[in-house]
């Protein structure tokens, strides 16, 4: 019996419970249980506010060079001016495939809104983008071209074009006449290769001019870079000079490599040296006559273009395939122009915190 009442007082208990949710239910109405009432407040300031801020990561190649702080300068920029958050990661050398391919899966997987890539290898970075683009993730590609066409938009130097630039200011600087160099920078990295068969294509032209080495390679570093010159240069040598009479270098890294194993040789300024990209020391260089012109780009509007074009695709905004953020020569004659300087000493450091 006293088994029978507890059963009793039981199913009354569970009939008043399930009276109570009824009633709640009843008082939610047809647009379901009453929300919790901090949800309420974020759906409130979200729609009285207009739309969240966009996050949108953005990787470069590498983090040291001077060219980099630019791109991120420039992000930096457009970031503050649309209300986004950009999360900038990279891997620290440009050649570290892997860095950035872990960095690419890693911002994918986060669910970022969009990403701002410069792939330092134009085939490697091909299936972390595909996975991006397939999770409805957006990229936008800056610098360096992708062999895929699953990106918003291509933001870059026309790397060819600047090629020829030095190619033809060494025609000329050499009178059509003489023997030169190239070192190459890395295999895969579609914008430096785009610079070497430019200035090769160009160099062509010019029947004089014989190109009697053009097959080694500096790698991602200043040291490794001056090594390779130092290789280079070593069967050139003779006596107090170099039996060539001009060198190109296809980035900043390779450039200024190359600028030391000169120094070190004390055969700066005896050449005919062309580079590209810009740092303190190359400018330095430029204005004591140990570099005869140097091919600029300009970093901090790439990515300030690359950012903002990503924004304006997440909002359904049409954006252009190709973005071409222009390329210059830049000579010891006009190097005090105003836009000249501009490119060679971009204020980045007003925008990041360093």
């Amino acid at each position: 019996m006293k088994r029978m009442a507890i059963a009793a007082v039981c199913v009354v208990c569970l009939l008043w419970v399930v009276s109570c949710a009824k009633e709640k239910s009843d008082v939610a109405g047809p647009t379901g249980p009453v929300p919790d009432p901090a949800a309420v407040g974020d759906a409130a300031s979200s729609d009285a506010g207009g739309e969240a801020a966009l996050t949108i990561a953005v990787i470069p190649k590498g983090t040291t060079h001077e060219f980099w702080k630019s791109i991120h300068a420039g992000a930096v920029k457009a970031a503050e001016e649309l209300g986004a958050e950009i999360i900038w990661k990279g891997p620290l050398k440009e050649d570290d495939r892997d860095e950035q391919i872990k960095v690419v899966e890693d911002m994918t997987n986060r669910g970022v809104d969009g990403i701002v890539l410069a792939p330092l290898d134009d085939t490697a970075l091909r299936l972390p983008v595909e996975e991006a683009v397939r999770k409805e993730i957006p990229v936008v590609i800056i610098d360096s071209g992708l062999k895929s066409e699953d990106y918003t938009s291509f933001v870059a130097t026309d790397n060819h074009h600047g090629g020829e630039l030095a190619g033809e200011h060494m025609g000329e600087l050499l009178g059509g006449k003489g023997k030169v160099v190239m070192l190459r920078y890395a295999e895969g990295s579609a914008s430096t290769m785009e610079r070497e068969q430019g200035f090769l294509d160009a160099i062509a032209k010019f029947d004089g001019i014989e190109v009697v080495s053009s097959n080694q390679y500096g790698g991602a570093t200043t040291e490794s870079a001056q090594k390779a010159g130092e290789n280079l240069l070593a069967p050139l040598k003779t006596g107090d000079g170099l039996s060539i009479d001009g060198i190109f270098c296809p980035n900043e890294s390779t450039t200024f490599g190359m600028l030391r194993a000169l120094q070190d040789s004390r055969l700066a300024g005896t050449v005919k040296f062309i580079g590209f990209d810009s740092s303190e020391k190359l400018v330095t260089a430029l204005e004591a006559g140990e570099l005869d012109a140097l091919i600029l780009q300009d970093p901090m509007n790439m990515g300030y273009l690359g950012v903002k074009t990503m924004a304006q695709h997440l909002k359904g905004e049409t954006v252009e395939a190709r973005i071409s953020t222009g390329e210059n020569l830049v000579t010891p004659e006009n190097m005090n122009e105003e836009k000249m300087q501009a490119l060679l000493k971009p204020d980045y450091k007003k925008w990041l915190k360093e």
